[in-house]
This record gives C-alpha cells, sequence and structure tokens, in this order.
C-alpha cells in the first residue's frame, strides 16, 4: 500500500457559511475551495500548510449535521489554544491529563466533536 495521509475528511454542517465562519475566524483555518457547483457548495477548509483538509458538507448533501467525532487535531500550544477557544465562545472542555498526553474536546457550532491534543509524549502516539 502507498497511502501516505488522509487527505479530506467531510464534516457534516447545517449552515455552510455559519461553519465557514467558526472553521476561520475560530479556528484560524484558511479556505482552500469555496465553489458552487449547481446545487452543490464545494467548501473546503484547512490548518494553514496542513496535509489534511474539511470539507464542510451540507445536509443537502446527504450528511447529518453534527455527526462527526473523534476527530484529532494537534496543537503545538494546548493551553494557550483552549483558553482563546473559550474566549471566542466556543464549546470546549479540558484540557485534561491522559495516559497517552494531555487533550481536550471541543464541538463547533453544529456538534460536531474534535479532539485538541498537545503533542504525544515521547516514545507515546496518540
Amino acid at each position: 500500500m502507498n497511502i501516505t495521509h488522509a487527505k479530506t475528511v467531510t464534516v457534516p454542517v447545517s449552515d455552510q457559511d455559519r461553519a465557514k465562519d467558526f472553521y476561520v475566524s475560530t479556528l484560524g483555518f484558511e479556505v482552500l475551495v469555496d465553489q458552487q457547483n449547481g446545487p452543490v457548495r464545494w467548501l473546503q477548509v484547512a490548518p494553514r500548510g496542513a496535509a489534511t483538509s474539511f470539507t464542510l458538507a451540507s445536509a443537502e448533501q446527504g450528511f447529518t449535521p453534527g455527526s462527526a467525532s473523534g476527530i484529532i487535531l494537534e496543537t503545538s500550544d494546548l493551553d494557550a489554544d483552549c483558553a482563546g477557544l473559550a474566549q471566542a465562545g466556543a464549546a470546549i472542555e479540558g484540557p485534561d491529563e491522559l495516559p497517552w498526553g494531555r487533550q481536550a474536546t471541543l464541538a463547533d457550532p453544529d456538534g460536531n466533536r474534535f479532539v485538541l491534543s498537545a503533542p504525544a509524549p515521547s516514545g507515546t502516539r496518540a
């Protein structure tokens, strides 16, 4: 097999404009593609320089808003990001010390759940 990484993760949202605002303004992602093709809008965002991006897909595209969970986002400063997200009004819990490292949980406006993780301690992988 020659798989190198996950390219795109679909995040189901109820309102693409509201989601775009959250992912860009609150999380600091950049818009890679925002294109209308007939009734379907392809809205793709990503952290700057990331190999994996997120497609913010609407219910009209057959997705259930708020159904994504367990997606892990790594941060180089967990405490600062948690504080900034809380100040921005994001639904965040933690950070917590776990056997495999420090993590917090984050929800977007639709209830999609993410794990915000500090880099794994040396010798472990999250």
